[in-house]
C-alpha cells in the first residue's frame, strides 16, 4: 500500500511539474531583458540558467548561442507587439498577464487565437536573427549568400549584404521546435494532437518571412541616372508579415487528432492545409466575461467604437451587456507651418470627443 501510495505521490509531482513547465514560456524572454554577452560580469552565474520560460533543449541551445538570446527576446517582444496591432479591435487583444507565462491560461486552449500567437512569434524571431546576421551581432553568420535571381538584369550587381533569411529561418526552427519536440505523449492523445498543432503554426510563421523577403536595389550613377544597381535580398516590413499571418488566422483550419498519430481535418469537405497555414484543434471561448479557468479576460471596460457593426462596435465587442459613455479631452498638433530654414512649428488644439466602453 505505502509503494502504491509513492507511486501516485509521483506521478502526480510530475504531471504537476510538467503543467508548471508549459504555463512557462520562452515568450517571456520579450518581457525579460536579456543581457548581451559583452555585458557579463566575471563570475557571474551564466546567463542561461538564469532566464525563465526555456525548456530543456532550449536551454542547451542558449548555452551553445548565448549572444543569440537578446535577439530571440527582440523577436519575441516584436511578434507581441504585431498581435496586439493585429487584435486591437477584437475580444481577445493578445493582451500579456505577467512576465513568466505571457499570455496566461488563455494559450492552453488549442484556439485559432493560439495558433496566430504562436505562429506571429515564430516570425518574429526569424526577422531577429536574420537582421542580426546582416548587422554583424553574430559570430556564427552574416550576410546573406542567397544565389542571384535569375530573373535580375545582367548588368545589375548582386551583392548587397542582404538579410540572412536562411540562417534566421534554420536557427528559429531549431530554437523554438525545440520545446514541442522534446515532449513524449501518447500516439492519438489529445496532448500529441496539441504538439503537432504548435509545430505546423510554428512553421507557418516562419514560412511568411522567408517566403515574403524579396529583393531590393538601390542606384548608382552620375546625378542619380541609376545607370548601374546594386540589389541584396531584404526582409518584407513585420507589418506585412502580420497582415500574412492574420489573413491565415481567418482561415485557419479545425483538426482533430488520428489514431495513427496525425492531424486530420475535421470537416474533409475543406482543402487539406499547407505548411504555410495555421490550424487549431479547440474552439475559441467568445471572451466576453472574465474567466480563470480559461484564462478570458474578458470585455469589460474596453472602448468600443459605437457606429461600427464589426467586431471593435459596441454591440459585438461589448457581447450585449450594453456601454457607458463619456467624454474625453484629446490634444493634437494642428495649424502646422514650416519656417525657413528648417524646422515646422505647430499649435496645440483641444477637442472634447465621446468615448464608449463596454459594461
Amino acid at each position: 500500500m505505502p509503494s502504491l501510495l509513492l507511486l501516485f505521490t509521483a506521478a502526480l509531482l510530475s504531471s504537476w511539474a510538467q503543467l508548471l513547465t508549459d504555463a512557462n514560456s520562452w515568450w517571456s524572454l520579450a518581457l525579460n531583458p536579456v543581457q548581451r554577452p559583452e555585458m557579463f560580469i566575471i563570475g557571474a552565474q551564466p546567463v542561461c540558467s538564469q532566464l525563465p520560460g526555456l525548456s530543456p533543449g532550449q536551454r542547451k541551445l542558449c548555452q551553445l548561442y548565448q549572444e543569440h538570446m537578446a535577439y530571440i527576446g527582440e523577436g519575441a517582444k516584436t511578434g507581441i507587439k504585431e498581435c496586439q496591432h493585429q487584435f486591437r479591435q477584437r475580444r481577445w487583444n493578445c493582451s500579456t498577464v505577467d512576465n513568466v507565462s505571457v499570455f496566461g491560461r488563455v494559450m492552453q486552449i488549442g484556439s485559432r487565437e493560439t495558433a496566430f500567437t504562436y505562429a506571429v512569434s515564430a516570425a518574429g524571431v526569424v526577422n531577429a536573427i536574420s537582421r542580426a546576421c546582416r548587422e554583424g551581432e553574430l559570430s556564427t553568420c552574416g550576410c546573406s549568400r542567397t544565389a542571384r535571381p535569375k530573373d535580375l538584369p545582367r548588368d545589375w550587381l548582386w551583392g548587397g549584404c542582404g538579410d540572412n533569411v536562411e540562417y534566421g529561418y534554420r536557427f528559429a526552427k531549431e530554437f523554438v521546435d525545440a520545446r514541442e519536440r522534446e515532449k513524449n505523449f501518447a500516439k492519438g492523445s489529445e496532448e500529441q494532437g496539441r504538439v503537432l498543432m504548435n509545430l505546423q503554426n510554428n512553421e507557418a510563421g516562419r514560412r511568411a518571412v522567408y517566403k515574403m523577403a524579396d529583393v531590393a536595389c538601390k542606384c548608382h550613377g552620375v546625378s542619380g541616372s541609376c545607370s548601374l544597381k546594386t540589389c541584396w535580398l531584404q526582409l518584407a516590413e513585420f507589418r506585412k508579415v502580420g497582415d500574412r499571418l492574420k489573413e491565415k488566422y481567418d482561415s485557419a483550419a479545425a483538426m482533430r487528432i488520428t489514431r495513427r498519430g496525425r492531424l486530420e481535418l475535421v470537416n474533409s469537405r475543406f482543402t487539406q492545409p499547407t505548411p504555410e497555414d495555421l490550424v487549431y484543434v479547440d474552439p475559441s471561448p467568445d471572451y466576453c466575461l472574465r474567466n480563470e479557468s480559461t484564462g478570458s479576460l474578458g470585455t469589460q471596460g474596453r472602448l468600443c467604437n459605437k457606429t461600427s457593426e464589426g467586431m471593435d462596435g459596441c454591440e459585438l465587442m461589448c457581447c450585449g451587456r450594453g456601454y457607458n459613455q463619456f467624454k474625453s479631452v484629446q490634444v493634437e498638433r494642428c495649424h502646422c507651418k514650416f519656417h525657413w530654414c528648417c524646422f515646422v512649428k505647430c499649435k496645440k488644439c483641444t477637442e472634447i470627443v465621446d468615448q464608449y466602453i463596454c459594461k
